[in-house]
């Protein structure tokens, strides 16, 4: 019996506590993994991806970085049975090798099941600066269930503590973020598209927006109708309030209107497009940043023009 006892291996602090990017990177060193050159049309993204690819200013470097080295970081991608890969990581770098005007890129191609890679998928974008509320919110929830389907890491004991870690607290630790701010987070997901989007570009702000991920959709979509009319978004306190009407079965587009033009500002220096009404004059294809874009181009166009007729 003694003899068996010494024979337990118990799991290490780094077993515990690592990433799964960083023990797969450990375990592709060990198996000297063999980097290939993948043509960039067999590289598909990842499916859900919550990670945003834009053209800013950070792309524009990575493109210039590529184009005078190549990219110095393979990708991580896994076989699709339709033929072809799935990217794990790796997106902007493809686009940005697409820019650069590349056909291929190095790529590490592993088996993968769909929790394993999405927790891959995760952790290399976590490492971000900057990252948008809305993708923080999805990329936590992917984790947290595929941590839970996974069952490998929902019942993990902490040597140090001796209390057991839950998937949201792996989460949590592996995030740097209490998990309690995770859930918060997470609740973003429950947000219609145009509500997330104000969150997104700092219209509507974190912990309103949570107390809003309270209300069914068809009171988001009704509030997104009273944010227009009255020109402003709603502090924590109204959120809260809107929040508790809903629960109550009493949340009326008036106590929505009521709400929304109280503590109102005599001046507004905003005007608020949800994109359900700007969708109609762009294709489907655009992004909300090509959309933005072509607004200001035809803007500045407009501008031009008129200072052309004012000096006729």
């Amino acid at each position: 019996m003694k003899s068996s006892a010494r024979n337990v291996k118990l799991a290490s602090v780094d077993d515990l506590f690592t990433t799964e990017e960083n023990r797969q990177e450990i375990q592709a060193e060990a198996k000297r993994e063999k980097v290939q050159m993948l043509p960039l049309a067999e590289l598909h993204p990842f499916r859900n991806h919550p990670f945003k690819v834009k053209d800013d200013e950070a792309m524009a470097n990575t493109v210039d970085s590529v184009r005078q080295y190549g990219v110095l970081v393979p990708a991580i991608a896994r076989p699709l049975e339709s033929g072809g890969y799935e990217l794990v990581s790796g997106h902007r770098r493809r686009h940005a090798s697409e820019l650069a005007g590349l056909t291929e890129m190095p790529v590490i191609v592993r088996d993968l099941d769909d929790d394993a890679a999405t927790i891959i998928m995760v952790d290399s974008n976590l490492q971000r600066e900057t990252l948008l509320p809305s993708e923080r919110a999805f990329a936590y929830k992917m984790k947290l269930e595929a941590l839970k389907h996974q069952g490998l890491r929902s019942d993990l004991t902490s040597v140090q503590v001796g209390q057991k870690l839950n998937a949201r607290d792996v989460v949590a630790k592996e995030s740097g973020n209490s998990a309690i701010q995770i859930q918060r987070f997470i609740r973003l997901t429950a947000l219609i598209p145009d509500l997330l989007n104000l969150v997104d570009e700092k219209k509507v702000a974190f912990n309103p927006a949570v107390e809003l991920s309270y209300l069914k959709t068809e009171e988001q979509v009704l509030l997104l109708d009273a944010m227009e009319s009255e020109q402003t978004t709603p502090s924590l306190s109204q959120a809260q309030r809107l929040k508790k009407f809903s629960q109550e079965g009493k949340l009326s587009v008036d106590v929505m209107r009521a709400i929304m033009s109280e503590e109102k500002k005599p001046e507004m220096d905003k005007v608020i497009f949800t994109s359900a009404k700007l969708r109609q004059y762009f294709p489907k294809s655009y992004t909300p940043q090509q959309m933005e874009n072509t607004i200001l181009r035809l803007l500045e166009q407009w501008q031009r023009k008129r200072q052309h007729e004012a000096e006729r």
